[in-house]
């Protein structure tokens, strides 16, 4: 579905991953995984072709993303950025109908299906109720939701997210990563997200990309990677990991050799 062929990404002479050739079958739920500064949402912004590569190429379906006109690609992948800004009295309902603009063509106006479609988002969101409400109006996970609405009303084979359970209650997270988790393995869509959740990313995940920030990376099946010393050299952090029944729960152990003193 993506693909990389030694991708380098960097931000000024310091090199964030180095020759990355990393390939994202369809129906794989995929987490990235690493430190603040470890080049995830750099990283997640180059595969939606919202930044170039430093070196390397980027594929969707075996085209390179400069080969898509954006119509084209903004039907084959939908991107849920970190944070938004929302400057005008936009209604959730028409924030979420802007994402069915690639289908359009011609038309500019909406059409019942469209309606259809983005109702039916906001109501898988739990947010159906505030489809009339001024975004500027919501809550932090509320809006949050809406963001993934209208991503899911995109309707694209591949997601692309950046902390999608940033601002989210408990349960919301969980019900969004399940959601997220049950569109990759019923419906083939494939999802590539950033999160610092690792019990979150393993319960959902079938696989993980680990960044460590200076160009190294590691890339498998999310047991063979979320492993207690690889997370741990990672994370910069010692991780001990619990087994309750058939899961994982990861903990991060108290470092008290490097505990900072005051």
């Amino acid at each position: 579905m993506i693909a990389t062929q030694q991708l380098t990404l960097r931000i000024g002479a310091r090199a964030l991953i180095t020759d990355l050739n990393w390939r994202v079958q369809p129906g794989e739920c995929w987490s990235i995984i690493g430190r603040n500064g470890a080049g995830k949402s750099t990283l997640l912004r180059t595969l939606a072709g919202l930044r170039e590569a430093d070196a390397g190429k980027v594929l969707i379906k075996a085209r390179e993303l400069a080969d898509w006109p954006l119509d084209e690609l903004a039907r084959q992948r939908a991107f849920l950025a970190q944070s938004r800004s929302d400057a005008f009295a936009y209604r959730a309902i028409e924030t979420v109908l802007a994402a069915r603009h690639p289908y359009h063509a011609n038309r500019y106006w909406e059409g019942s299906d469209d309606y259809r479609i983005a109702h039916a988002a906001l109501a898988s969101m739990e947010v159906a109720e505030l489809a009339e409400r001024d975004v500027r109006t919501l809550s932090g996970g509320e809006r949050q939701r809406v963001a993934i609405a209208a991503m899911l009303a995109q309707d694209t084979p591949l997601l692309l997210l950046d902390e999608p359970a940033n601002a989210l209650d408990l349960a919301h997270q969980v019900s969004v990563m399940r959601l997220l988790a049950r569109l990759c393995r019923q419906h083939d869509k494939t999802a590539v997200m950033v999160g610092h959740d690792l019990n979150l990313a393993h319960s959902v995940s079938t696989h993980a990309l680990l960044l460590m920030g200076d160009g190294r990376w590691l890339a498998g099946p999310v047991d063979e990677v979320m492993q207690a010393d690889i997370l741990s050299d990672y994370l910069d952090h010692p991780i001990e990991i619990v087994m309750h029944g058939k899961r994982r729960i990861f903990i991060p152990k108290e470092d008290i050799q490097n505990e900072p003193e005051y």
